[in-house]
């Protein structure tokens, strides 16, 4: 630990013991090094939640520290490195992984860093505020704003005001996260649809767990316990009406685990219920919402319950594919990779994991062609129920935070996976045809997202891409395999022929030269040249500005263009004005928000872009009064 300590002194170019202040900078960082190495190690990554959000204050905490000892550069992932040292014999896994440890810190660093410096620019400002009215405390809605719109950590803004007499409302900024929480809960509500029972609170207590048969069963003879309809149990429907029926024994699979409920239809002599949607309630009764196709639906009725057995094997095979996914995944990437989040249904399957960075084309083609190998190896893929404890010593993969009974579900895929599974699944992984990746993406930080595709609508979206690659094989005259060199020609064609264009317009402008010179206008004893050149991209008009401004002697240049649908500004000041109060930047500025946009640069030399199109002319009529408002202020 010492030598740590000493390292971190090192860097700071501080003796430890001659500044209390600093001695608990020396020591947070320390301690929180050590804590974040080991937990990195065990595979927790930066989050906003659990215990990734744990591992992410302890970082920015001693990142901050170190700010406060005069480190002002990356240096965590650096310390990390004497931490593994030091450790090693210890814990052998430092060293197996420390290149991957001191990437997730670095890469921590670097997203800290964007956040911290505009967080503290504001809470400074903040601060000053409350100094100046007298008052000692950062009200709840200062600090919550920092949280939400800065990404600034609640605990970071209280350890610095409190360094400066200050407090914060902690009441206030919690009532405000609160707030916030049942607005994302009100619009989760809202998007779960409108059934006939979700809508006016209906409870179930009286109806007995429902008996679930749909892991063997597509079909079950069974009772119709109860029915719903506007907000209220009902003894019968009839034909068009949409209800929410609850069975006494079902094979229909309620949404839960990321997998969609099933479709399909509930028959009794009298009439046909189809099955839009299941879910379940929180005590075990399955509800199952739709409409009467036909006849009359009754309470007490004897009926067939029939799930649509097409679409339940397009859902198996995606989800018995997520399990594939993220054992290949482990493989690929590392040990940290687990499943933090996923949404399975019939058309294809989305599975978010944890992961500090993109995935690259080729550790995306890895991971998709070892799914592939294990789906054509047919291995049988089978569940049983067990105690937890025995699960867990038999390597099943459980989800963090996720609360498991005694008895749970465990879903094997030969010996490649295994993992806790209330879903349902294949019988072997040939069934799942073969998959495609159509995406890798982030989606929060330390979370990524795949998106894929299996069986049939892998073999549609690759047809679909077979007959794209074809058809521009045809357009272009040429081979499929030749597609990739034809627009390696095409584009080199193209810059070429850009070039010539560009040379054209340069002979015509300065050919033009004169008669663009004698439109000048004066403006406080200045030539100022404004014109509009819609044929010219930013880098034509820079140095058609460049030309005018040179011809000119002394003066003031104001170009605009709206090449390919975007608006953009040049303003150029010969130097001799610069002293007398032109200023380039501050006039293309003025000129852009006229046009919606914005920009700025240098006093002789500036760009901006704008929105609005209608707006050029506008702009350039404007020039006037801008000028002289800014130079004589």
């Amino acid at each position: 630990i010492r030598n740590i300590l000493n390292y971190i002194c090192s860097l700071a170019k501080v003796e430890y013991g001659k500044d209390a202040n600093k001695d608990i900078s020396i020591r947070v960082v320390t301690d929180h090094i050590r804590s974040t190495v080991m937990m990195v190690c065990d595979g927790v990554i930066p989050q906003n939640e659990g215990r990734g959000y744990v591992l992410r204050r302890l970082l920015r905490r001693a990142a901050r520290h170190g700010r406060l000892l005069g480190i002002n550069k990356q240096f965590l992932y650096d310390v990390a490195q004497v931490v593994i040292h030091e450790s090693k014999d210890a814990y052998p896994d430092l060293l197996e992984k420390a290149e991957y440890i001191q990437k997730v810190i670095r890469i921590e660093e670097e997203k800290f860093e964007e956040t911290v410096d505009k967080g503290i620019e504001i809470l400074n400002h903040y601060m000053v505020e409350i100094k100046q009215s007298g008052k000692h405390v950062l009200n709840g809605e200062q600090a919550f704003t920092l949280h939400a719109t800065y990404g600034f950590p609640f605990d970071l803004t209280r350890e610095i005001a409190n360094e400066n007499s200050l407090n914060v409302d902690e009441t206030g900024f919690k009532e405000k996260m609160n707030a916030e929480k049942e607005l994302a809960r009100a619009a989760y509500l809202k998007s779960r649809g409108n059934d006939a029972w979700d809508k006016g609170g209906i409870k179930f207590d009286t109806f007995p767990e429902t008996k679930f048969r749909g892991y063997k069963e597509s079909s079950v003879e069974t009772v119709i316990l109860g029915i719903v309809k506007d907000a209220q149990f009902v003894k019968m429907a009839q034909e068009g009406d949409g209800i929410s029926v609850i069975l006494e024994e079902t094979p229909f699979y309620a949404e839960s685990g990321g997998q969609v409920g099933d479709h399909g239809s509930i028959k009794t002599f009298n009439g046909v219920f189809t099955v839009e949607d299941c879910k379940k309630t929180h005590d075990g009764k399955y509800i199952h919402s739709g409409i009467v196709k036909s006849g009359l639906i009754e309470a007490g009725a004897k009926s067939m319950a029939q799930i649509n057995e097409t679409r339940r094997a397009a859902i198996s095979r995606n989800h018995t594919t997520t399990h594939l996914l993220q054992k290949a995944l482990k493989n690929s990437l590392g040990t940290h990779v687990n499943q933090a989040g996923s949404s399975v249904d019939s058309e294809r399957l989305r599975f978010d994991f944890n992961h500090f960075q993109a995935m690259t084309r080729e550790e995306i083609a890895r991971v998709e062609m070892e799914v592939n190998h294990i789906i054509l190896k047919n291995m049988e893929v089978s569940s049983q129920e067990m105690h937890i404890d025995e699960a867990k010593k038999l390597g099943a993969m459980a989800l963090f935070g996720e609360k498991y009974g005694d008895i749970v579900r465990v879903v094997t895929a030969g010996d490649y996976s295994m993992e806790f599974c209330g879903g349902t699944h294949l019988k072997n992984t040939s069934q799942a045809g073969f998959v495609k990746i159509l995406s890798e993406s982030g989606v929060a930080s330390g979370v990524r997202r795949i998106e894929a595709l299996t069986g049939d609508a892998a073999i549609m979206y690759m047809t679909a891409r077979e007959k794209l690659l074809l058809d521009a094989a045809a357009a272009l005259k040429i081979q499929p395999g030749e597609i990739l060199g034809k627009i390696e020609n095409v584009f080199e064609e193209l810059k070429l022929a850009q070039k010539e264009i560009e040379k054209l317009q340069a002979k015509m402008l300065s050919s033009n030269m004169d008669e663009i010179l004698s439109g000048a206008i004066e403006i406080l004893g200045v030539k100022v040249v404004r014109a509009r050149f819609d044929s010219l991209d930013l880098e034509a008009l820079r140095n058609t500005s460049d030309m005018i401004r040179n011809k000119l002697g002394s003066g003031v240049v104001i170009l605009a263009s709206s090449h390919e649908d975007k608006v953009t500004f040049i303003t150029a000041v010969t130097k001799d004005l610069i002293p007398r109060g032109f200023n380039a930047g501050n006039i293309v500025r003025e000129l852009a928000k006229i046009a919606g946009g914005g920009g700025g640069g240098r006093p002789d030399m500036a760009q901006a872009g704008g929105k609005d199109i209608g707006k050029i002319n506008d702009a350039l009529s404007a020039v006037e009064q801008i000028i002289k408002v800014q130079v004589q202020a």
